[in-house]
């Protein structure tokens, strides 16, 4: 590279792009590094948006970049990329170097996640403080960003862009670059111990300065939260002469939290956006914050406003994008737990002396992410494949409502056989997230009685939402929430007109006692109506309708039970089928039974585990709903009687229809949980069937040419010989006739008994030959033989008459056997 000196500020972005492509990678990391400490501000402004988009690909998914969420720790270049994008790293020195500059990039609107879009596109200004100023009316579709907000904007926007698997590039995503460095950006801009570091590179001018400092006296509103007052939200935003120094660099934490739940959380309808940010619904909380009886005067809100019940975007995020919401919700709860106990006094004028960060922490959870990750999880919830890939959004959703397990204390960490008891604090929090507990609690219920349960991994994740549920503590928690948003309205106004009664209202100091649980009261249903509307029908948890729905998965699971029970006895039968007797022909000859050993093992480990997460799932609902052994008894003995009726043989419920059967709610339980099933059979020649893997190939395919040639010479004397009723005619029947058991199965079958009368196919069939089972059978006997002196002819002609004799005697003793 030529020296600052002499290099001109139009050939530094063409020589780097030259280089991009012919020089090793870590060659031209090496030269970056150089070059970002060598070059001021002004020349680096022309290379820095090539060179993020260089780094973390283009938006749209055509350029890949360093594929950070592909690259393991394993690559050569982990290190080298973790060292340049780390907060202290080369390149956040870039940004911090321009953010001094005051330069500004362009962010196209068109990578913005779907509503934010639409909503932009429209007209209508996001409700965020991230997007205040940044937007050009008329509309240019585009943002203008700092450089740390493009920086941030563009990392956060590649774990959404579509992804294009690099060959030979695959591993675990939450050991990739990626998902380690979100960790990293999380720890370094919201710190649980200290404070966020101040930025790294100063100039002659001084530290770099926030682009709108924020006046640490003004607290956090209109972020999804609930505002006390409305005018506050503009003066957030306006620059402080007299700001606390730290309050300079918090700037960062609040631009990284913001843009990160913005890009990976807002996925949703235009239209529900739209009514999330309604004036009605925002002015029915600020109503029930400052009187209950001013909302009765205002006009009710449009049906349907503010409700979830509408059509959502068709996004379906990806399970690496939900382990990386789940990283960000741990590490909030971790952050918003280390707040001063000292600095949580029960009076607000206390807050004043906060500092930002610790005012930060109070509001964190409730203000910048329930909304969205409400809305972002109950979308999850209902269009979520039904496999075990869901086990990420469950444990997404288990740990947001645990925040006591963040709180770094050392008894956290305890047996997993006993649970932990909830403790009173947390439950303000249950409360203020209400639907987190029970309308996502009640989309989970309808999702595991629709999931194969005998699956050990379905079954395992009904095993823990039931326990994390079961914990003790909780359940009253979630009844005494629900208690609140129930209390009738005007039983809180004659406690709230108690409440303004004050000395300083006209009131008496014997009067002036504040009515406990009215304040809880506001919060619960304040909640509950900015994410549902004002019209929504909530739905008890403890419910009558829900206890009904919970008897009925307790029934599923009692089935799922039944059906592991019946696999792990049928595998059982098997194994022993496939003992070294079976090498002599004791055992099962069905071509289609492909089960080795090592598979038939880890069926019968899954079974085990499907028992075990079962068991455990019953007791913890029991507990839960205080479901008492009688209703559990009775529930279990109705589930061993339609066991005992032979239900398992039986066809799943169906209707009769012009087309055939059609299967009927119950019976696609039945077939989901393995209740009952249909007989799915081959119904083409055996001969043609395609070949196992414990087949010789050629040998199939030269044995069907010579079977084929004998039963084209002598297929009518095949024929006459079936068709005798003597004893010979049933030799001819059970060697020439292989479809003869599938025909009597058949008969049996209503759903194909329009085949019983179908031409059986008469010939010889060699394939039995071509097995890799037969071919070491008959080398160990003609082994044997040799040991006994016998030749190849004599050997071949003694194993032909024994096995003659073996068959007619086993023909003979079924006959007699039947008609007994």
């Amino acid at each position: 590279m030529a020296s600052p000196a002499l290099q001109q500020p139009s050939y530094l972005l063409s020589n780097l792009k030259a280089d991009w492509s012919n020089k090793p990678f870590q060659q031209r990391c090496l030269e970056l590094v150089k070059i970002i400490d060598d070059y001021p501000a002004k020349e680096l402004h022309a290379i820095f948006t090539w060179l993020v988009e260089s780094v973390f690909g283009s938006p749209d998914g055509i350029l890949s970049g360093w594929n950070l969420r592909f690259l393991q720790a394993r690559s050569n270049e982990y290190n080298i990329v973790m060292d340049i994008l780390h907060p202290s790293g080369s390149l956040m020195k870039l940004v911090y170097k321009l953010q001094a500059e005051e330069y500004k990039y362009e962010f196209p609107v068109n990578f913005l996640p779907g509503p934010i879009k639409s909503s932009i596109q429209t007209g209508v200004l996001p409700d965020c403080p991230l997007f205040h100023n940044k937007i050009q009316f008329p509309m240019s579709g585009l943002l203008l960003l700092n450089p740390f907000e493009y920086y941030m904007f563009n990392f956060a926007s590649s774990l959404i862009a579509p992804k294009n698997y690099p060959p030979g590039q695959h591993g675990s995503c939450s050991e990739s670059a990626y998902f380690v460095l979100v960790d990293t950006y999380l720890k370094y801009f919201l710190p649980t111990e200290g404070n966020v570091p101040p930025s790294p590179f100063s100039d002659n001018r001084g530290s770099v300065a926030a682009p709108a400092p924020r006046s640490p006296n003004v607290p956090y509103v209109g972020y999804g939260g609930h505002s006390t007052s409305l005018l506050k939200r503009h003066i957030t935003h306006q620059p402080s002469v007299n700001a606390d120094p730290t309050a300079q660099e918090i700037w960062r934490s609040e631009t990284l939290l913001q843009v990160f739940v913005e890009m990976w959380l807002h996925h949703y309808s235009l239209e529900m956006y739209q009514k999330l940010q309604s004036p009605q619904v925002k002015l029915a909380l600020l109503q029930y914050r400052l009187s209950m009886s001013s909302m009765l005067c205002q006009p009710p809100a449009p049906p349907g406003s503010g409700t979830l019940h509408t059509y959502q975007e068709p996004y379906l995020p990806s399970e690496e994008h939900v382990l990386v919401v789940r990283l960000l919700v741990k590490h909030l709860h971790g952050f918003s737990n280390s707040l001063k106990q000292e600095s949580t006094p029960s009076s607000p004028s206390a807050h004043s002396h906060s500092s930002p960060l610790e005012e930060l922490k109070r509001v964190v959870v409730q203000r910048f992410v329930q909304q969205k990750l409400y809305v972002f999880l109950q979308h999850c919830f209902g269009h979520w494949p039904l496999d075990a890939s869901f086990r990420a959004v469950l444990e997404t959703w288990l740990s947001y409502i645990q925040p006591w397990r963040y709180t770094g204390e050392k008894n956290n960490a305890q047996a997993d056989g006993q649970n932990r008891t909830v403790p009173d604090k947390w439950a303000s929090f249950v409360q203020e997230n209400l639907l987190m507990y029970t309308k996502l609690f009640q989309s989970f219920l309808n999702r595991a009685m629709r999931t194969d349960l005998v699956n050990a991994k379905n079954a395992l994740m009904v095993f823990r939402v039931a326990k994390v549920f079961a914990q003790p503590n909780l359940a009253d928690m979630i009844q005494k929430g629900e208690q609140l948003f129930l209390e009738p309205e005007h039983a809180i106004l004659q406690r709230q007109n108690r409440v303004f009664l004050t000395p300083s209202h006209g009131g008496s100091f014997l009067s002036s006692r504040q009515p406990i649980g009215t304040d809880s009261v506001f919060k619960v249903k304040s909640h509950v109506y900015s994410l549902e509307g004002q019209d929504c029908q909530y739905k008890l948890m403890f419910g009558p309708d829900l206890r009904q729905t919970v008897l009925k998965l307790i029934q599923i699971i009692a089935q799922a039970r039944q059906t592991a029970k019946r696999i792990s006895d049928h595998s059982t039968e098997m194994a022993s089928n496939n003992s070294f007797l079976s090498w002599f022909g004791v055992g099962s000859s069905d071509l289609n039974n492909t089960f080795n050993g090592g598979e038939m093992d880890d069926m019968a480990e899954g079974v085990k585990k499907t028992h075990e997460f079962l068991d455990k799932a019953l007791d913890y609902l029991c507990q839960i709903f205080r479901l008492n052994a009688g209703q559990l008894s009775q529930l279990m003995v109705n589930v061993a009687s339609t066991e005992n009726d032979g239900g398992s043989k039986q066809l799943p419920d169906c209707i009769p229809s012009e087309n055939g059967l059609v299967l009927t709610e119950r019976g696609r339980l039945q077939i989901i949980n393995g209740l009952r099933r249909f007989e799915i059979e081959y119904q083409g020649d055996p001969e043609l069937q395609p070949i196992r893997s414990y087949e010789n190939a050629f040998l199939v395919r030269l044995l069907f040419q010579i079977s084929s040639l004998i039963n084209a010479r002598l297929g009518d004397h095949m024929e006459a010989l079936c068709s005798r009723q003597d004893f010979l005619g049933r030799v001819g029947r059970h060697y020439l006739m292989s479809s003869s058991v599938m025909v009597e199965q058949r008969r049996k079958n209503p759903v194909m008994r329009q085949m019983r009368d179908c031409q059986q196919r008469v010939g010889l069939s060699l394939r039995g030959l071509a097995s890799y089972r037969t071919l070491f059978l008959l080398l160990l006997l003609y082994m044997l033989l040799a040991l006994l002196c016998f030749g190849v002819l004599s050997s071949t002609g003694l194993i032909l008459v024994v096995s003659f004799l073996y068959e007619v005697l086993l023909n003979f003793l079924t006959k007699k056997l039947k008609t007994h």
